[in-house]
């Protein structure tokens, strides 16, 4: 079989592709949620606030109606009156006018949110094509969105259609009842009528979100060349990182032998291990290790120690044990306290042997190093938490 085409869009959008997108006010909109949406929140409005708004308009007709000697004789009385009529329905309609604009601006939050992007608003001249126009008008996009609308005008009609039939009995009586009758027949059937499209569009509404959802992931899929790039993009090249790595870890090594001098023993394993411990006598509570290696690493810290008259005492098993549980610049294990004043005690009488003579010390050869703490000890090696160092001066 053969292998899947590179340019088949068959990956995810990444988020950087969505957040791009985004940039440039491409995100999902439905227009049906929308319209369902405000027409909603118009049908809510109305039963809150029809009766006002009922007898607003009634007081407006009857002022309207309402024509006294003088309006004859002063045509600006009548304009005035005019704009007074004007001005009250303006205001009892502006709570509705309110909502349905809150409304409006708001729905579109409901899926992709709001977004204001300046390359949006930006002229493309690319749409100017003719010849693109003439592709978008004959897209999948533009089939589906012919498809919908014709769906929907199908669907409206026919509930229209039923709605107009069951109620065709009452609607011919209209003209035969009494015009208080009449008027609360009205408001029921248009109540009926409006509640019967709007569930028909809260239906279409509900089909259409997942189909836009649905299409814009399709529209911003990416082939697998498309996450290669971006992935170098983003994270650089592996080539470089690894260069970048390498270098972080030699200027990290210089740095680590430069601290060598300044150690008061290498203590080794004596040719896989090698770790400097500093200890400075009231200026730190615990020894430091300042560097630690193995094989070639630990074999340039002893050749540096040498060449600096830095003491090297041999004690695999201590060597193993700090190797394994301290990190750079960190202070040794509580539990590794004991033995490593013991190598210090014998690295400061030999400074004083050296300076002085007198009698040598001899080396430290039996020094308490718990087997949990070796890595070579058959025992289970316990975590670095369970060996960290506990708050107290170095003894």
């Amino acid at each position: 079989m053969a292998e899947e085409s590179d340019l088949e869009k068959t990956e995810e959008a990444s988020p950087k592709r969505l957040e791009k997108a985004r940039e440039e006010g491409d995100v999902p909109r439905s227009r049906e949620l929308a319209t369902v949406t405000v027409l909603l929140a118009a049908g809510f409005s109305m039963l809150m606030m029809g009766a006002d708004l009922a007898e607003a308009l009634k007081l407006s007709m009857s002022s309207g109606l309402t024509l006294e000697r003088a309006y004859a004789y002063d045509p600006m009385i009548l304009l005035m009156k005019i704009s007074d009529n004007i001005y009250n329905l303006l205001i009892a309609f502006s709570p509705l006018a309110l909502i349905l604009f809150v409304v409006a601006i708001a729905s579109p939050a409901l899926i992709g949110g709001w977004v204001f992007s300046e390359k949006a608003l930006a002229p493309k001249f690319s749409k100017l094509n003719p010849i693109n126009g003439l592709s978008n008008m004959f897209s999948k996009n533009s089939l589906a969105e012919l498809i919908k609308s014709i769906g929907k005008a199908i669907l409206v009609s026919v509930v229209s259609y039923v709605v107009i039939v069951n109620d065709m009995e009452s609607i011919l009586s209209l003209s035969l009842m009494p015009l208080t009758q009449s008027i609360a027949e009205v408001n029921d059937l248009l109540l009926y009528s409006f509640l019967a499209i709007v569930s028909v569009l809260v239906f279409i509404a509900a089909i259409d979100v997942p189909f836009q959802l649905y299409q814009y992931a399709e529209k911003l899929k990416m082939t697998k060349e498309e996450v290669k790039r971006e992935s170098k993009e983003s994270d650089g090249n592996p080539e470089i990182k690894s260069r970048i790595r390498q270098q972080q870890r030699e200027m990290s090594r210089r740095r680590m032998m430069s601290e060598i001098p300044n150690a008061d023993v290498v203590i080794t394993n004596p040719t896989h291990y090698a770790v400097a411990i500093q200890y400075k006598e009231g200026g730190m509570k615990a020894p430091v290790v300042v560097a630690k290696g193995a094989d070639a690493v630990a074999l340039k810290i002893r050749e540096i120690a040498d060449e600096h008259k830095i003491l090297i005492v041999e004690s695999p098993k201590l060597a193993r044990a700090i190797y394994a549980h301290t990190e750079l610049e960190h202070e040794i294990p509580e539990a590794l306290y004991t033995a490593v004043a013991e190598i210090l005690a014998y690295v400061f009488q030999m400074r004083i042997f050296k300076k002085d003579g007198g009698h040598q010390p001899e080396v430290p050869i039996t020094l308490p190093v718990p087997d949990e703490l070796d890595p070579h000890s058959l025992l289970p090696l316990p975590s670095v938490d369970d060996v960290s160092n506990e708050p107290g001066a170095f003894a």
